[in-house]
């Protein structure tokens, strides 16, 4: 279900940019904090995301997209869902649109990268690659903006020749898109490179949909007021700041830039209560400190291996441990009534018990699972149906086995789905009196029947490769007289 939020309007807005490793959650609300209207999330992969599963966080109250490998890919909460644009690159219109899908009832607005001139986005056909394809450049935005409810932008930069630029912004303009950010330089330019102010202005009055001008860090934003002055040289309808903010988020404040050790510790307050990886966090800071990072502060920043030796180097390691103990007390506390609604649980057709698979006491290749199997093959019986979950405050499994219209489960939770199958097998097979192959059970009927199984297999093959033998002696044998019989006949 999507959750219908106020349109996001575009129009004299100061936006953080997105940024690749600086536009996670901590950055973003601290430019909110600071007076910035809307922010884009960095750039991410369609591939990546369309793998991630949404996962509640109620410990952090956030939402986490999370990868099958348990990473966190994007973060965010209630605090900024109204006002963050969600960037994505992409170069296929179906994944971009379940990505799309997946995230929209947690952000504002849906983001192209078209513009990024880097080789890990411009590889796959994403980013500034795009803009040499218009054809998939409107498919992308077309399919995005009918799909769904939230307003779909894109990101550009600007193409060799002002014809050029002119004509795909005009069709990118009929897809429906609600905005469009134009960064002042070409694929080819780079920051220290002057931002054509003059090329966003004449996409603005080349359009009726509002241009968002990108690109004024180096030749214009110093400080607030700067802002204003880089929107009217570019005609444009709001800001989008990159560097600038990653230097100072600061510079979205109204009454001036803040004092930079100031800037720097809020940020970790942040990084802190919502757990963004210290090596994100050390990234961030140093983009902050830039010339600075040969003071003894920078060198003691640049060797911190942990989100509390950060916090030390800016005397705040009092913060850190009082914000994990009260995270850590939240977990626990969450985690207890957890359990305590797990067996207050009406599943009273469900037979229980408290038990856990170790394969040590087992034979090798010989597990309960197994066992059960066996057990309904001879009793002609369905064979076991697993049901898995997986809860979400701790990552843990549990299992429940169906055997002849009879469910079990350990009332144990399970680090992975393996071996929570296995305890759930366990308790059927100790309910029902069977063995399940431990060791100590004697003599083991399932490693027989394998010792068995294997020894037909030995002996099947010792008979094929004797007759294999037998054929290349007769083979051998009939070569050689049919060269005999040649050779008398060959003339003297």
């Amino acid at each position: 279900m999507t959750v219908n939020t106020p349109a996001l309007c575009f129009r004299s807005k100061k936006i953080l940019a997105p940024m690749v490793r600086v536009g996670t959650l901590p950055m973003r609300l601290l430019a909110l904090d600071f007076g910035a209207d809307i922010v884009y999330c960095e750039e991410l992969i369609d591939i990546k995301m369309v793998q991630c599963k949404r996962v509640v966080n109620e410990v952090l109250e956030t939402v986490d997209f999370v990868a099958p490998n348990e990473r966190v890919v994007f973060r965010t909460c209630v605090r900024e869902r109204d006002c963050v644009v969600f960037q994505m690159g992409s170069a296929d219109a179906e994944r971009a649109l379940a990505v799309a899908k997946l995230v929209e009832n947690d952000v504002a607005g849906i983001d192209i990268n078209m513009g990024c001139p880097k080789e890990y986005s411009t590889k796959g056909g994403m980013g500034a690659a795009l803009l040499s394809d218009p054809d998939k450049i409107e498919c992308i935005l077309s399919t995005l903006v009918k799909g769904i409810c939230k307003p779909v932008t894109c990101k550009i930069r600007i193409l060799p020749s002002l014809e050029d630029t002119i004509s795909l912004v005009k069709r990118i303009e009929k897809t429906g898109v609600a905005a469009i950010a134009v960064h002042g330089r070409k694929k080819e330019e780079r920051p220290q490179h002057p931002v054509h102010c003059e090329v966003i202005k004449a996409i603005s009055e080349a359009v009726s949909i509002p241009v968002i001008a990108n690109g004024g860090s180096h030749d214009f934003i110093k400080e607030y007021t700067d802002i204003e002055a880089f929107q009217q040289a570019a005609g444009a309808s709001s800001v989008m700041i990159a560097r600038a903010a990653m230097w100072n988020p600061s510079i979205f404040r109204r009454e001036g830039l803040c004092p930079l050790k100031e800037v720097m510790q809020e940020y970790i307050k942040y990084a802190v209560r919502y757990d963004n990886h210290y090596t994100n966090t050390k990234y961030c800071l140093c983009q902050m400190l830039r010339e600075q990072l040969e003071t003894t502060e920078g060198k003691k920043l640049h060797a911190a291996q942990s989100t509390q030796e950060i916090c030390e180097v800016f005397e705040m390691g009092g913060f850190y441990e009082e914000t994990t103990a009260i995270l850590e007390a939240k977990k626990a506390s969450l985690k207890a009534k957890t359990q305590d609604e797990d067996e207050q649980m009406e599943d009273t057709d469900v037979i229980k018990m408290a038990v856990r698979f170790d394969k040590r006491e087992y034979p090798p290749q010989i597990t309960p699972k197994m066992y059960l199997l066996e057990w309904c093959r001879k009793a002609k019986h369905p064979q076991p149906v697993y049901e898995t979950v997986q809860r979400p405050l701790d990552k843990l499994f549990c299992s429940v086995v169906t055997v002849a219209e009879q469910k079990y489960r350990s009332t144990l939770w399970d680090k992975s789905k393996k071996l929570a199958e296995q305890a759930a097998a366990i308790v059927c097979l100790r309910t029902l009196g069977l063995p399940e192959g431990k060791l100590n059970e004697g003599e083991n009927h399932l490693i027989n029947k394998r010792k068995r199984e294997n020894q037909e297999f030995l002996n099947n093959k010792e008979h094929e490769d004797d007759l294999l033998v037998e054929a290349s002696h007769k083979r051998a044998h009939f070569t050689e007289g049919a060269s005999d019989s040649s050779s008398s006949e060959v003339p003297r």
